[in-house]
């Protein structure tokens, strides 16, 4: 039976992450908690949970909403909502205090799955690196005390004992010796593990500005949660480009800025190669995440489809193109995107005006559940 404190924490845990929950579009958008982010964990802040309380006035103070004052104005002195910034500096402790959460990362991948209402994915293939897992399935007749199987003990000493005659049913006793002991014995058996290749590519040119680069990493971070939750293993490559492109480590990627021009095409020769050298497609689940706000040299767009529909898309379990806006690029490129989606199931665009689109971007790229 399960003590009070115990019930209580659970039910604790159950608001604490139904609040979560309530206020997942907002994590999403904002990324609030990438910073946070621990190994397995994230930490997340969510207002505390204050019981109300009713304050009585003095007898005979009037009725209830008698006073000065017009209607729907704050109570409050100089009619300000706490916490609303306003007002020289104070002594007194506030009344909106926040608590960090830790929350799993399986359990927000959870979260958004069932907010979101992604599908689950059926990986294909097998990575070529198996793991294995010890299972006690078989009997031995050597092996440690703590594994001893006391009924197969029994059932062997009680056989022995009728074959030997010493057995009486007036007086059963049974006394195993130690040829009779039995041992749980284990099994290695492998298990084959369905991984995914993430690769991430990102124009760096002197368009895509810091604002822009924030919205790439906030909706990495959560594609990462979704797709990590539904494979063994997970690994992200990262490819950035202007009118060159390389691959490059995950820190490169968030905080580069060039200022050359923009040729695609440079990118796809990477990621191609990329493909072909670490990740064979009958084994591999390969999702590619393109980023850019849609400048390419005009030149370089029939070398870029080419490319894309040869080399790299029919490998891909799916391909994200997400153009994110800016002031300065022109948004052209999604447009000779547009051409393909209708041969090209695994083609999936996005548009992502800014950070509170950043969510149904997620829900777009991920939902066909491939």
């Amino acid at each position: 039976m399960s003590r009070n404190i115990d019930r209580d924490l659970t039910r604790f845990k159950q608001i604490v992450r139904g609040k979560v929950r309530q206020n997942l579009r907002k994590y999403v958008n904002h990324g609030e908690m990438i910073g946070r982010k621990g190994k397995n964990v994230v930490s997340i802040p969510v207002p505390s949970i204050n019981i109300p309380r009713f304050q009585h006035g003095p007898k005979g103070s009037g009725g209830v909403g008698q006073g000065d004052g017009e209607e729907g104005q704050p109570i409050g002195k100089g009619g300000q909502q706490p916490g609303d910034g306003m007002g020289p500096a104070g002594s007194e402790p506030g009344d909106q205090h926040y608590r960090e959460v830790e929350v799993t990362l399986d359990e927000l991948a959870e979260m958004l799955g069932d907010e979101l209402q992604l599908p689950r994915i059926e990986p294909k293939g097998n990575d070529a690196i198996v793991s294995k897992k010890d299972r006690y399935t078989t009997i031995s007749d050597n092996g440690p005390d703590s594994l001893r199987h006391h009924k197969r003990t029994f059932k062997k000493a009680l056989k022995r004992s009728i074959a030997s005659a010493s057995y009486r049913p007036e007086r059963p006793m049974i006394i195993p010796t130690r040829p009779d002991f039995q041992y749980r014995s284990w099994k290695s058996v492998p298990l084959p593990q369905s991984n995914a290749a993430l690769i991430y590519i990102m124009d760096v040119s002197g368009s895509m500005m810091d604002e822009q680069k924030e919205i790439v990493r906030t909706e990495a971070f959560w594609i990462d949660t979704w797709l990590r939750n539904q494979y063994d293993g997970v690994e992200c490559r990262y490819i950035i480009h202007d009118a060159a492109a390389k691959e490059v480590d995950e820190d490169t990627f968030y905080h580069t800025r060039e200022s050359g021009g923009t040729r695609i095409s440079s990118a796809y020769k990477v990621c191609r190669d990329l493909i072909r050298r670490d990740f064979p497609p009958s084994e591999w689940n390969i999702y590619c995440f393109q980023f850019s706000d849609g400048d390419n040299w005009g030149e370089d767009n029939k070398d870029c489809l080419q490319m894309l529909i040869e080399d790299i898309m029919v490998h891909c379990n799916l391909y994200c193109y997400g153009q994110v806006e800016s002031p300065y690029g022109s948004g052209d490129f999604i447009r000779e995107l547009r051409n393909l989606t209708e041969e090209h199931e695994n083609l999936v665009l996005s548009e992502i005006p800014g950070k509170d689109a950043i969510y149904d971007s997620i829900k777009t790229f991920l939902g066909k559940g491939k």
